[in-house]
């Protein structure tokens, strides 16, 4: 099979990252992986959002098998302690107050992965976000307003999040949002995917 007959699918349930791929207007399918999240013990957060990613690419390849396969993985990383998706208003709480004041590094990976052509390959974006230093009020104003239980660190930056933030050093603008689509977009070309060639009409 040519690179140009292979299926796109993006290997993942968040709603972010489809949004953000379809900015490349080219067609994909969604999978959800079956991955286990949990951290192991003493993992690093960069280490975590990494395998994680390549798990999730992989996960979703071996039921198919001939497809070019993106995953990704967000972990918020504060002075080396992964912390993920809060679930809940109370855990985003505590998520705030321990972050106000404080620079977090957001590790966003992202791997491709087919099975058939044996391409497989990872980047890792590291964005630094430096928090205000927020008082009790904003921090429930903001989740009673956005409810970003959904992701990692309690934060929509592309949202009303941004309110929250001192500054963000970033070098691939969506790997906040959850997915680094530069770094995305150049596994793909390197993958044998031609985005300019392969968009819908």
């Amino acid at each position: 099979m040519s690179i140009a007959q292979r299926a796109l699918i993006l290997g993942s349930t968040s709603r972010y990252r489809r949004e953000l791929l379809e900015r490349l207007r080219v067609p994909f399918d969604v999978v959800s992986p079956d991955v286990d999240e949990t951290p192991l013990s003493g993992e690093a957060p960069h280490a975590l959002a990494t395998r994680l990613a390549l798990a999730k690419a992989k996960a979703v390849a071996a039921l198919h098998p001939s497809a070019v396969v993106i995953g990704s993985d967000q972990v918020a990383d504060l002075n080396g302690e992964p912390l993920g998706k809060p679930g809940t208003h109370e855990r985003a709480v505590v998520q705030l107050q321990r972050m106000r004041g404080q620079t977090v590094v957001f590790q966003t990976a992202v791997s491709v992965v087919c099975m058939d052509s044996q391409f497989e390959q990872t980047e890792l974006a590291q964005i630094k976000v430096r928090f205000r230093d927020l008082s009790d009020a904003e921090i429930e104003a903001y989740l009673r307003a956005e409810e970003p239980y959904d992701c990692a660190g309690s934060a929509k930056s592309e949202g009303l999040g941004i309110a929250l933030l001192d500054a963000i050093d970033n070098d691939d603008p969506t790997a906040l949002i959850g997915l680094p689509m530069i770094r995305t977009a150049r596994l793909l070309r390197a993958a044998g995917i031609d985005l300019l060639g392969a968009m819908k009409p």
